[in-house]
């Protein structure tokens, strides 16, 4: 049973429209982070002062991965306007020394009546401290407001939190007949310009792209992002992600400097994990695809797919090896969203299970 001060709510409709609207005009402050804050979350927060509507609140979002937390920016715009204020946020302020001071103790300070969460954060030098901080202090918190999407927006984070190790995406281009490459190997372009940003996109949203040394040996990728689609526009990211080889990688090749591993998988994940990965993006071939695929260490699906035909059986398909030998060994998934790119879609899967 809650106590004095104390409320929660699951966010599918104990919440009020207010406190929902709140958080959800957190997430889209988090948004405008997201490609330069990791290993720390892409946080939004919103201080709406006592009396005002939503829109005359103050937006914050975590400032990269040295600067303040989405709280501290959101309260230091609304100043003493945050006095007897409403703290809309997507994650649970932090309670410990970091790059930063402690977010819950600056809410305490600054005289915050009431706040709204949209998740604990997992991270175990957190996990409902905060929370506890701030209700030591007398302030309502109400959690789970907006929770499935605020999940879904920091999924990589909660994922490595949890877990220690990376989410993982595999990136798939392939024609609707599920041909990935020419019988004489040549691939570019079977995708439009428009899926093609949008891949850049997911790179730049990634800390970490795994290819196969066979990838670098016939098409020598950079790996870098270069141009993102006009929806990114104003998001910057500091720095290209950490590119990683499966195998050895020539030194004449563009993938250099890089991680070149050799070893099981599940290794990999844990040392990626350990260097602060919060997703790791792979974009192999057939061999690699099916390797990740097998091993069960695909959280994220991430199909483009082109309305293009090879129109024949010859074609380099999505992953190479043998596949499930019955109908009942059929892995299955479940379709998380759909979008059009242009000409072609993207089709984003995740396990039936899963919470992708």
């Amino acid at each position: 049973m809650a106590g004095d001060g104390e409320s929660a709510h699951d966010g599918a409709g104990g919440a009020g429209e207010r406190d929902r609207a709140g958080v959800a005009r957190a997430i889209e402050a988090a948004a405008t982070s997201r490609l330069c804050t990791a290993p720390r979350p892409w946080v939004g927060a919103l201080v709406v002062p006592a009396g005002a509507a939503l829109d005359e609140g103050f937006a914050g979002a975590t400032d990269g991965q040295q600067g303040p937390h989405a709280e501290v920016v959101a309260l230091s715009a609304a100043g003493e306007r945050a006095r007897g204020a409403t703290l809309y946020c997507t994650l649970e302020p932090c309670s410990h020394h970091g790059v930063t001071p402690p977010c819950a103790d600056a809410v305490v300070a600054a005289g915050v009546a009431r706040v709204v969460l949209g998740v604990l954060d997992p991270d175990t030098r957190v996990a409902g401290r905060g929370v506890a901080r701030l209700r030591a202090a007398g302030i309502e918190v109400v959690t789970g407001v907006g929770a499935p999407a605020v999940e879904r927006q920091l999924a990589p984070y909660l994922h490595h939190r949890r877990t220690g190790r990376p989410l993982v995406v595999l990136k798939l281009a392939a024609s609707l007949d599920g041909g990935t490459a020419a019988p004489d190997r040549t691939s570019q372009w079977i995708t439009s310009p428009e899926a093609r940003a949008d891949a850049h996109l997911l790179r730049a949203e990634s800390d970490a792209i795994v290819v196969g040394a066979g990838t670098v040996r016939d098409d020598d990728p950079a790996l870098t992002v270069r141009e993102l689609p006009a929806s990114a526009a104003g998001l910057a990211r500091k720095g290209q992600p950490l590119r990683v080889v499966l195998g050895r990688a020539a030194s004449d090749r563009r993938v250099h400097p890089c991680i070149e591993h050799r070893g099981p998988l599940d290794g990999l994940l844990d040392e990626l994990g350990e260097r602060g990965v919060l997703q790791c993006l792979v974009e192999g071939g057939a061999t690699v695809a099916a390797a990740f695929h097998r091993a069960g260490l695909v959280d994220r699906y991430v199909f483009y797919l082109a309305p293009a035909l090879f129109g024949g059986d010859d074609a380099l398909g999505l992953f190479r090896g043998p596949g499930a030998a019955t109908m009942s060994e059929l892995w299955r998934g479940r379709i998380d969203s759909v979008r059009r790119l242009g000409p072609d879609l993207r089709v984003d899967v995740v396990a039936a299970t899963g919470e992708g």
